[in-house]
């Protein structure tokens, strides 16, 4: 049975380094269910609290929900506090410990104009939970440090690197990790996120001489839009 699409929402941290800037990415723990052992972008699931911090806010009620869930997750994952007042990262053991977060992480703490829409990703047909993640750029440093449950490691790392390795990159993260690879600075990511409205991709498969491919519209800024589905990672 295929299931209904729940609403995540991830984080692309990036900073600026010699050579190009790096983005900070999470390793899920091997036993996971979906993308078990992958390389991603700190995020998961909206949840209640992000929408009752959300109407605190104001604003698009999902957007403003999706932003709060990336903000929370990021400090529940590695501890960084992102697009929020730093001192509010000590509640990361709360938060993984369950505590609501709304009791934990007052509205007038966030800084939501510090992300920036840069994707959302909506794969439909999978046989397996489907996410409607929406990806916000950010601007950040600091040392990561993985919750050792969800994920394992967290690193920084520049996308050229992680695309030319072997590690276990699923769909949607590949295509992204390429586009960001385009960019020769933070400057420029952002710039070009503000540029593109965002659309939703919902992936789909297309025959290209004889060979079925895993593809996404052409018209988004992503460099690659199609790959063999004996090589796309799905899951």
């Amino acid at each position: 049975m295929v299931s209904e699409p729940i609403p995540a929402a991830t984080l692309v941290i990036l900073r600026d380094r010699l050579g190009g800037p790096e983005v900070l990415m999470v390793e899920r723990g091997r036993m996971l269910a979906f993308a078990g052992g992958a390389l991603v972008f700190p995020g998961g699931r909206v949840d209640a609290g992000d929408h009752a911090i959300a109407r605190a806010i104001g604003g698009e009620p999902d957007d403003t929900a999706a932003r709060v869930a990336a903000i929370r997750e990021t400090i529940e994952e590695v501890g960084l506090a992102i697009g929020i007042d730093p001192p509010l990262a000590t509640h990361r053991e709360a938060l993984l410990a369950g505590e609501p977060a709304e009791s934990l992480l007052p509205a007038d703490a966030f800084r939501l104009d510090a992300l920036v829409p840069f994707a959302r990703w909506l794969p439909l047909g999978l046989s397996h939970r489907i996410f409607d993640t929406r990806f916000y750029l950010a601007s950040g440093d600091g040392e990561p440090v993985a919750d050792g449950e969800e994920n394992v490691r967290a690193f920084w790392t520049r996308p050229a690197e992680v695309l030319a390795g072997d590690e276990h990159v699923i769909f949607p993260t590949r295509r992204n990790l390429e586009r960001l690879a385009t960019y020769a600075s933070v400057d420029a990511a952002f710039a070009d996120a503000r540029a593109r409205p965002v659309r939703t991709i919902v992936p789909f498969v297309e025959d290209r001489g004889g060979v079925e491919h895993l593809c996404i519209p052409a018209d988004l800024g992503y460099p690659v839009t199609a790959e063999p589905m004996t090589s796309a990672k799905r899951a």
